[in-house]
C-alpha cells in the first residue's frame, strides 16, 4: 500500500460521523472513485485498515489515493442522490459507468405553453414541460414523434403564441397540407389543441388504451349526431393507436406501472435492460451497455446502473423488479419515493409469474450482451486484419500494432498547429492523442513544421522512457517524410518506421524509395492508413479552429480598456459572437451589468472602427 501523504493523514484522523460522499484523488489531483456513505468515518477508513482483505480492484485503488475530499450530506437519500450525479459528472476510473456517458435523447412536452410543442430534446430542464425518457433507440424515438404529431395534428412551427403585441403569424404549409390546425391564425382554440396534446401524453405515458376507449365515446357521440367528418377522424386515429399497440404492446395481466430491471455481464462488458410496463401493458425495452471492473460484484453493477438511470428518468413506476435483492434497497425506495411523491416498491420477485418477467428481461439483456461480444470480437478480428495487411502491404519488420500519426493546420502564415493522433491494435486512443502550437517557425514552411511537432512529440518519448510506436505516419508527401526522418536521427530514433501518405492519390512514401508504393484503395492496409490520417487531418483542424477563435476573441474585445475576462464572457453569452456585438445599440449594451453608456460607445468604436 502506498504511503500516505501528511495531509491525507489529517483528513483520516478527523472525519466526521455524518452521512456524505468521498471523493477519492490520485497524485495529478483527479477523482479516480466517488463513494456514499452513511457514517463517512468508518467508510471511508475501512479503505485504510486491513489491506489483506479488500478485494483486487480495491487495493488497486487504494494504491492510486493521494488525496481526499468530502461533502457532508443531512441523510442517505442526499448522498445518494449526489453521489449519483457527481459520478455521472467526473466519469471516476473505479466506479462503474454508462458507456459513453453520453446524454440520451427525450420527448418533452411544452406543457407550459398555451399551445404546446413536442420536442427531441438531451437535458432535462427545471421549466415546468413534461418530460418522457430517456430512450435508447433514438431512431424509433423520432419515428414515434413524428407519427403523433402528425396524427394529432401538433404544430412543429417556432411561433410564440399568442404572438407578442404588434406580431402577426401566417400559417405555413403544415396548415396546408392538413398537419396543423392553424392556432397561430386562432383557427383553433386552446382547449381543442389541449385536448391532441392530452392524447400524446397518454399514449407517451402507457395509457394508450384508455385513450382508445374514449375517442371510441367520442366517435359514436359524433356520429349519432350526424357529424361524420369528425367521427371519420377519431375512427383514423383510434385505428392507427391500436396497431401501434398491437405491434409494441403485450398484456402482462396486472393494471400497474412497473419496471424490469436487470443486467448481464461478462467480466468488464456489461448490458442493462429496463423493461417498462404501463397499465399492465408491457410498452417498451431500453438497453444500456456499462463499463465495469473484473473485480465489481453484481449487486454493485446493478446497484450503479439503478441510481445512474433513475437520477434522470422523469416518469417513475410504481414497482421496481430487480433479480437480487440489494443492500441499500431500502435507501433507494426513500430517494426515490423523494422523487416521486408516492411510494415506490423495489422488489425481488420469488415465484410465480413475476419471476418469469424478470426472467424475460435477464434472457434480453443476455442476448444484447452476446451480440455485444460477438461485434466486439468481430471488430478485433476485422482490425488485427488491417494491422496485419499494413505490415504485409509495406514489407514492415514490426507489426505495426501502435500508431501515431502527424499532421499540420494553419491559416496562411498565422495560427500554425499541428496534431498527433495514437492507434492501438486499428483503434483510436483518445489518450494518446497530443496538439502542438508552431512555436519555432516563422511563415509558411509545413517541412519545417512537420519537423518541430515530431521532434517535440518523440523528445517526450525519450525523456519519459515510454515505448516509441510501431510506425509513424506523417500526412504529405516525399518532403515531410524527408524532414520527419531527418528530425527522427538528430534524436537517435534512427530504426522508427515512417511511412508518409499524400492526400492527392492516396500514395504512400517509403524511406529509401524514390517511388511511392501505390495500394489498391480496397486493400485493408489503405483503409487503416486513410482513417488514422483522416483523424490527425481532423483533430488538427479542430485546434486550429480553436486557436484562431481564441485570437480573433482576444484581439478584437480585449484590447478594449474597460473590458475584462469577466466582461468578455458576458458579452459573448449573451449576444453570441463579436460580429452579433457589432450591430447592438448603444442603450442595450449600458442595460448591461457593469457597462455604462460611455463604456459602451467605446465598445461599439473599437467594433466599428
Amino acid at each position: 500500500m502506498a504511503k500516505k501523504s501528511e495531509k491525507l493523514e489529517l483528513k483520516l484522523k478527523n472525519l466526521p460521523t455524518s452521512p456524505g460522499v468521498y471523493l477519492f484523488k490520485n497524485a495529478q489531483d483527479k477523482i479516480i472513485y466517488i463513494g456514499k456513505a452513511k457514517n463517512l468515518r468508518n467508510r471511508v477508513r475501512t479503505y485504510f485498515q486491513n489491506g489483506d482483505r479488500l478485494d483486487p480492484k480495491t487495493r488497486r485503488l487504494v494504491t492510486n489515493i493521494a488525496g481526499l475530499e468530502l461533502l457532508v450530506t443531512d441523510n442517505e437519500v442526499e448522498s445518494l442522490i449526489l453521489e449519483a450525479n457527481l459520478v455521472r459528472e467526473h466519469k471516476p476510473r473505479y466506479n462503474v459507468l454508462l458507456k459513453d456517458d453520453k446524454h440520451f435523447p427525450y420527448i418533452k412536452i411544452t406543457t407550459q405553453e398555451p399551445f404546446p410543442r413536442v420536442q427531441i430534446v438531451r437535458r432535462l430542464e427545471k421549466d415546468r414541460a413534461t418530460y418522457f425518457g430517456p430512450y435508447t433507440n433514438s431512431g424509433g424515438m423520432r419515428r414515434t414523434v413524428t407519427f403523433l404529431t402528425r396524427l394529432f395534428k401538433i404544430r412543429t412551427c417556432n411561433y410564440v403564441i399568442p404572438p407578442p403585441e404588434g406580431k402577426t403569424y401566417q400559417v405555413c404549409l403544415d396548415y396546408h397540407i392538413d398537419r396543423c390546425k392553424g392556432p397561430c391564425e386562432d383557427l383553433q382554440t386552446v382547449e381543442d389543441y389541449r385536448e391532441q396534446v392530452n392524447a400524446i401524453i397518454m399514449i407517451l405515458s402507457g395509457k394508450a388504451r384508455k385513450l382508445v376507449d374514449r375517442l371510441t365515446e367520442k366517435m359514436y357521440a359524433a356520429s349519432e349526431a350526424l357529424q361524420f367528418e369528425e367521427a371519420r377522424l377519431y375512427r383514423d386515429q383510434v385505428e392507427a393507436i391500436q396497431s401501434v399497440i398491437v405491434k409494441q404492446s403485450a398484456d402482462v395481466g396486472e393494471v400497474i406501472d412497473r419496471d424490469i430491471v436487470t443486467v448481464a455481464r461478462e467480466a468488464r462488458d456489461a448490458v442493462a435492460v429496463v423493461m417498462q410496463i404501463r397499465e399492465g401493458v408491457l410498452i417498451g425495452r431500453q438497453d444500456f451497455q456499462l463499463t465495469a471492473d473484473d473485480d465489481d460484484t453484481d449487486e454493485t453493477v446493478l446497484e450503479s446502473f439503478v441510481t445512474q438511470y433513475y437520477n434522470h428518468q422523469p416518469n417513475l413506476p410504481e414497482e421496481i423488479f430487480i433479480p437480487r435483492e440489494l443492500p441499500e434497497a431500502a435507501v433507494l425506495e426513500r430517494w426515490l419515493k423523494k422523487i416521486k411523491g408516492s411510494r415506490i416498491k423495489v422488489l425481488t420477485p420469488r415465484f410465480g409469474g413475476k419471476v418469469k418477467l424478470v426472467d424475460l428481461a435477464a434472457k434480453n439483456a443476455r442476448l444484447l450482451l452476446d451480440e455485444l461480444l460477438i461485434q466486439k470480437r468481430g471488430h478485433r478480428e476485422r482490425t488485427s486484419k488491417m494491422v496485419t495487411a499494413l505490415k504485409d502491404e509495406l514489407k514492415l519488420s514490426v507489426s505495426p500494432k501502435t500508431m501515431v500519426c502527424f499532421d499540420i493546420s494553419n491559416t496562411g502564415e498565422t495560427d500554425a498547429v499541428g496534431s498527433c493522433v495514437y492507434f492501438a491494435n486499428g483503434q483510436p486512443k483518445k489518450s494518446g492523442y497530443r496538439h502542438f502550437k508552431i512555436k519555432g517557425v516563422v511563415g509558411q514552411d509545413d517541412f519545417t513544421m512537420m519537423r518541430e511537432v515530431v521532434g517535440r512529440y518523440f523528445y517526450r518519448v525519450h525523456e519519459e522512457k515510454s515505448a516509441p510506436p510501431d510506425l509513424v505516419v506523417v500526412d504529405g508527401g516525399k518532403g515531410q517524410l524527408s524532414a520527419t526522418l531527418a528530425e527522427l536521427n538528430s534524436l537517435g530514433f534512427n530504426r522508427q518506421q515512417v511511412v508518409s501518405l499524400a492526400k492527392r492519390l492516396e500514395e504512400v512514401y517509403l524511406p529509401e524509395r524514390s517511388d511511392p508504393v501505390t495500394i489498391s484503395k480496397s486493400s485493408p492496409a489503405l483503409i487503416l492508413l486513410k482513417r488514422i490520417r483522416d483523424e490527425a487531418h481532423r483533430f488538427a483542424i479542430n485546434y486550429n479552429r480553436k486557436v484562431r477563435s481564441k485570437r480573433t476573441i482576444k484581439s478584437v474585445l480585449d484590447d478594449i480598456p474597460g473590458i475584462g475576462p469577466a466582461k468578455r464572457a458576458m458579452l459573448l453569452n449573451k449576444f453570441g459572437s463579436v460580429e452579433q456585438i457589432k450591430n447592438v445599440a448603444v442603450e442595450d449594451l449600458a442595460a448591461l451589468k457593469g457597462i455604462n453608456e460611455k463604456l459602451a460607445q467605446k465598445i461599439l468604436r473599437a467594433l466599428n472602427p
